[in-house]
């Protein structure tokens, strides 16, 4: 095969979407933060917090295997100056002290309450269980090693109000808190930038692909509405933001709305969580394929095969990567395309990067992380590519198998005090 070939034909084709593909996504992030910026962000009103009748909200804490976590998250929530509160903290069948430490813990503090599951039957099942026990019409639901903002819920709630009674859902802005690696300050840019800009540009369009799970208020009632979240899909919060648009239940996004959460810091752990949100994402796009054929749905197509573009773009660049290293007829021409296009979006994503991370640092200082930033696009295309084949399996079957999709805790990395 000589580059005669390789320009002709499918894989010209190939090598063209491997490169314009993430090219082309990397101005659409960066020109939707742009927009958002001018006609959403720029424009939020100081909320006037004292003069407000704020109501009751029930904040919903799964827990497994949380002995080391819990117990901060639990004082930080009951240090909010959120007015009306309660907090239900519900053990999944933990296997450690977690059920221990919230039994003392609602012991503790009035508005605190333990609830105590024997087996594990999966976060959304938690949540559920949760959402029978709650007072409350207006939930927020937070991971078990996450840190609030004290203004925090005025944000996401106060858009309840703001924005009418089809607001089904707000999602709020996680930053990472332990930032003592490679890998962890990695992924601090990522959350600020490349998941940020995401969000953003999704919202533009009038959906998005997931709330953010680790922090989002719900309306109690929407949820009902959509039969609550599927306790046969692994990733919850994916799965009920589909079914919450599918029903034409709106969500927003609320970067003011800080949560601080803790994210893995070796390889092993990005890997297991990686691979858990890719088998999430594939396990929505095969249940809810029936959208391309409804015409009210249309609003979510866009996001919806962007999904399945991802997927294939994966395929492809594994498909051109092993050409590379196994036909040596063509290894200098191939490197010469590889060298060209890995600078091109290199590049590109630099620029990303650095205006996504400029806009999010509005909220929490991130701009001196712009140094590890340039360690993400290379690392993230292998890794994604990786990740990407190993969840299609999990996602057919466990499409297929059915039942409860449990969870286990994961890597926390180490904790930090947040600068």
């Amino acid at each position: 095969m000589g580059i005669s070939e390789l320009l002709t034909g499918p894989y010209r084709f190939m090598m063209g979407f491997v490169f314009w593909y993430p090219f082309a996504m990397a101005l659409f992030w960066i020109a939707g933060s742009l927009l958002f910026l001018k006609t959403k962000e720029s424009k939020n009103d100081t909320l006037d917090i004292e003069n407000f009748d704020w109501p009751m909200v029930s904040i919903l804490v799964p827990c497994y295997n949380e002995e080391e976590t819990v117990e901060e998250t639990v004082r930080n929530l009951t240090n909010l100056s959120y007015p009306k509160k309660e907090i239900l903290l519900i053990n999944d069948g933990s296997k450690d002290k977690t059920g221990e430490i919230i039994k003392r813990l609602s012991e503790q503090h009035g508005n605190v309450r333990a609830i105590q599951l024997h087996e594990n039957r999966g976060k959304a099942n938690a949540l559920q269980i949760g959402l029978f026990a709650s007072r409350a019409e207006y939930l927020i639901c937070v991971d078990s090693d996450a840190l609030l903002a004290d203004t925090t819920p005025y944000y996401l709630i106060h858009h309840f109000f703001k924005k009418g009674e089809r607001l089904g859902a707000v999602t709020g802005n996680p930053t990472i808190r332990n930032r003592n690696n490679l890998l962890s300050r990695m992924q601090l840019v990522e959350y600020a930038s490349i998941i940020g800009a995401i969000k953003r540009t999704q919202r533009l369009l009038g959906k998005v692909m997931t709330v953010s799970g680790v922090v989002v208020a719900f309306r109690k009632k929407a949820l009902v509405d959509v039969g609550l979240w599927d306790r046969d899909m692994i990733t919850e919060d994916i799965a009920v933001s589909w079914k919450l648009q599918k029903r034409f239940w709106d969500i927003r996004y609320e970067p003011r709305a800080i949560c601080w959460m803790l994210v893995p810091e070796t390889l092993s752990g990005i890997w297991k969580q990686r691979v858990r949100w890719a088998q999430g994402g594939q396990e929505v796009i095969l249940r809810h394929w029936k959208i391309l054929f409804n015409w009210q749905q249309r609003r979510l197509w866009i996001i919806y095969l962007e999904q399945w573009t991802s997927i294939l773009w994966a395929l492809c660049w594994l498909f051109l990567t092993l050409l590379l290293l196994f036909k040596a007829e063509t290894l200098q021409q191939m490197l010469i395309w590889f060298t060209f296009s890995s600078f091109a979006l290199v590049f590109i994503s630099l620029i990303q990067l650095f205006i996504t991370l400029l806009i999010d640092s509005r909220y929490n200082p991130k701009l001196k992380y712009y140094f590890w930033a340039a360690w993400y696009p290379a690392l993230y295309w292998m890794i994604n590519t990786a990740v990407v084949m190993a969840a299609i399996p999990r996602s057919i079957s466990s499409r297929i198998k059915g039942g409860y999709a449990t969870w286990n805790s994961p890597d926390r990395g180490i904790k930090k005090k947040v600068s």
